[in-house]
């Protein structure tokens, strides 16, 4: 048998530069800055969406219940005042968190042909919190609304510190 132990399909055999090669492969993940690993906040996630512009209060509503039983799909509604011409629609709506795992929620894209700026979906919330609706105008202009919601039941179970 060549000096080797047989292989009955229990374990594969490693060798040491395999061996070395995961182990200084965990290092490098563990040695990560936390802020490699941490999830953007909610402030950066917007001006990720908005390219560093300012967003402005208004012209955008954003329907959140403020009492929320179950966290696990909260239904919400973004509308945005937009005639919806060629010339003058909205382009984008995004849906931003304040505490979920993930900041961003989700990314409408819209034009024109979309005959008016109303978008609908269900959402998780891990816990209470606030919930920011931005919306990119054709002019480049961004507009939101925000609105918080108190959350008996949480969903997205995780550490959140």
């Amino acid at each position: 048998m060549n000096g080797s132990r047989p292989n009955h399909g229990l374990f594969l055999p490693v060798g040491r530069r395999q061996l070395l090669a995961a182990g200084i492969a965990g290092l490098m993940v563990v040695s990560l800055p936390r802020q490699v690993l941490a999830r953007p906040s909610l402030q950066e996630a917007i001006r990720t969406f908005t390219g560093g512009a300012d967003a402005q209060d208004g012209r955008v509503r954003l329907e959140l219940p403020p009492l929320v039983e179950n966290g696990n799909a909260v239904g919400i509604t973004v509308n945005a005042e937009s005639p919806m011409t060629a010339d003058n629609h909205v382009r984008r709506i995004g849906i931003f968190n304040e505490k979920n795992p993930e900041a961003n929620v989700i990314v409408f894209h819209l034009g024109p042909r979309s005959g008016r700026a109303q978008v609908s979906t269900r959402i998780r919330l891990a816990t209470s919190q606030v919930v920011v609706a931005v919306a990119e105008m054709s002019d480049g202009s961004f507009w939101s609304s925000r609105a918080s919601a108190i959350v008996t039941l949480a969903a997205c179970i995780e550490d959140l510190s």
